[in-house]
């Protein structure tokens, strides 16, 4: 059995929530302090799951203060309605939004850097509509605003990176769970390529190293995982609808690993055959051992 086949067999058999809690998480930090590292949120519809999964850290107040001016960054790269998986499912965006107002942000902006046509992606997606709808500011990328960021990292000492993002007071990371022919998996740290100038072919060669270097030096305050419809084949564009299954659940935390190694297991894997995972963890950016985190499950 190949790859491909071994991903839609596992999410077919429901492999893709089979996640067993270690003892050890009783001893989480999270759970002293009455919080989840962790929230799983199932149900209908994504906007109220969405709501959900940031209640359970704690409400959007503990990330986003009065007045801040908030980034939510969601993958809005490809020219797919939303139905095929390839793009953040655009509800998810927009109760973000609406959340980050509600816990009295100032301005918030939704923006991304897609491979297809960004005119369409936006429309196409459905994104800027709803975005826009919950009272973001939606923009195209503006390549003027793209600025060489030391990065200091394992191998990009380096990067062009938007400074709209860095500017933020507090940025939220939006990612959809799919496959990817070169990465293996399109997770949080790999959404970070939306924000990256330049030649963005170059890491390819090593593209997992790349994006933990990324991931050092942008440190969002949640990061939400819309896993709502996920792509298991043909990534990272799909545009089969037998590609697609639908999960109807959300991921949020604070830690980056953490979440893309659980994003891992909605695939049958387990982290550590992640490399982005592997590496991050080994770095120290976050803890991919889910058996010692508190994961909260809620259904909706």
């Amino acid at each position: 059995m190949n790859r491909r086949d071994f991903i839609k067999q596992a999410v077919l058999s429901g492999a893709a929530l089979a996640l067993p809690l270690g003892a050890d998480s009783l001893r989480s930090l999270a759970e002293a302090a009455g919080r989840p590292d962790l929230a799983v949120a199932r149900g209908v519809p994504p906007a109220r799951i969405t709501r959900a999964a940031v209640a359970e850290l704690g409400g959007m107040g503990r990330f986003v203060s009065r007045g801040d001016i908030v980034v939510v960054k969601p993958n809005i790269g490809w020219d797919r309605t939303p139905e095929y998986a390839a793009n953040t499912n655009p509800e998810v965006v927009a109760e973000l939004v609406r959340l980050c107002y509600e816990a009295g942000a100032k301005r918030v902006k939704v923006f991304d850097f897609p491979v297809n046509d960004a005119r369409r992606t936006y429309r196409q997606s459905g994104i800027a509509a709803a975005a826009t709808a919950a009272g973001a500011q939606v923009s195209y990328i503006d390549d003027r605003k793209f600025k060489d960021t030391a990065l200091r990292g394992q191998l990009l000492k380096s990067w062009p990176l938007y400074t709209e993002i860095l500017a933020a007071d507090k940025v939220i990371n939006v990612p959809i769970a799919k496959v990817h022919g070169i990465a293996t998996l399109t997770l949080g740290m790999k959404n970070w390529m939306g924000v990256m100038g330049g030649w963005r072919g170059r890491i390819h060669q090593r593209i997992d190293e790349s994006l933990v270097d990324i991931a050092r030096v942008i440190r969002p305050s949640l990061i939400v995982l819309d896993a709502v419809r996920i792509l298991v084949d043909n990534g990272p564009q799909g545009g089969s609808l037998a590609d697609v299954r639908r999960l109807d659940t959300v991921i949020a935390g604070t830690d980056q690993v953490a979440v893309d190694a659980f994003g891992t297991t909605l695939f049958g894997m387990k982290a550590d055959t992640l490399d982005c995972v592997r590496i991050g963890h080994r770095a120290g950016l976050g803890n991919m051992d889910l058996s010692r985190l508190l994961i909260k499950r809620v259904s909706v």
